[in-house]
């Protein structure tokens, strides 16, 4: 953890010392090649040293999720509290899976988040990905480093694939209400000045359809489960308008997807693919852009 507080430092150092910056209006590549978590199978998920290895390995995207602590700071974390497949508590003992919903981020205050470690315990279903103390980064954080690391490196500007957590059902519990969510997040994203590289994705559609109302000029991507198999034009009948980007789960990807999906004026990013041999058979089927947790994978590409 502490190399990597090291390696930020130094490339703000670089940066203030008047190297020049990658260009903010870089356009995403004609394939978008997303980084799940950062790196989620090399490295622990949705951590600064997650996103720095998807940037050395050449993504164009670095998919990550927003939550919102007690004190209105917004982390990177999938859940909305310390999932017991990653988390080890401030004394060292390990977060069980009984116990992992009453540790409430939105019900903590930052200082109290970052001491708790999502790096240090061997992941089960990724045994691949790197073990190292870290701790879950506010966005605001994230951004800093990855920027000042692209033009450290002379890599093109980074965009952004932000997930809100959120669920009608939790508002209050685990999150606030969609307004307070997305404006706590475009607040985040305005500040450091990337909104043209950004894109808000969420299964939650309220979160979409405010952000469209308040910030139309913020990309926006709907996600969709495996098991939502409704046809497409109900599916976009229920959000309300068109988003720049139609993300389901892989396994709902036809060519009459693909197709439809082009004829709305939609690009088509499914989520998660973890294997070389599929990424090729959905590229070749038309796809824009694949988000998986190996981006090493792109590579043979």
């Amino acid at each position: 953890m502490f190399k990597y507080s090291l390696l930020i430092s130094l490339l703000f150092i670089a940066c203030n010392a008047g190297i020049q910056k990658a260009s903010t209006h870089m356009p995403v590549q004609s394939f978008d090649q997303q980084g799940h978590r950062g790196s989620r199978g090399l490295m622990p998920e949705n951590t600064i040293p997650a996103m720095l290895k998807a940037i050395d390995l050449g993504v164009t995207t670095l998919e990550t999720d927003a939550v919102i602590t007690k004190d209105h700071q917004v982390v990177l974390s999938h859940e909305p509290f310390f999932n017991h497949e990653i988390s080890t508590r401030p004394d060292g003992s390990k977060v069980t899976a009984a116990e992992e919903k009453s540790l409430n981020i939105y019900q903590m205050d930052y200082a109290e988040v970052k001491r708790y470690d999502v790096g240090m315990q061997p992941h089960p279903r990724f045994p691949h990905q790197q073990r190292m103390a870290v701790a879950k980064p506010l966005l605001a954080d994230m951004i800093d480093a990855a920027e000042a690391y692209c033009t450290a490196q002379k890599k093109p500007a980074i965009h952004y694939n932000i997930e809100t957590k959120s669920a009608a059902q939790t508002d209050g519990i685990f999150h606030p209400a969609p307004a307070s969510f997305v404006e706590l997040l475009v607040g985040v994203i305005r500040s450091k000045k990337v909104e043209d590289r950004v894109t808000i994705q969420s299964f939650d559609i309220r979160t979409l359809q405010y952000l469209h109302q308040q910030y139309p000029a913020i990309h926006t991507a709907l996600l969709i489960e495996d098991y939502d198999t409704r046809p497409l034009p109900d599916q976009l009948k229920e959000l309300g308008f068109i988003p720049t980007i139609y993300s389901p789960h892989y396994s709902l990807v036809t060519p009459a997807l693909v197709k439809a999906c082009k004829d709305n004026g939609m690009k088509l990013v499914p989520w998660t693919i973890n294997d070389e041999p599929t990424i090729r058979k959905l590229k070749q089927m038309g796809v824009d852009g694949i988000i998986s947790d190996y981006p090493n994978l792109f590579a043979g590409l």
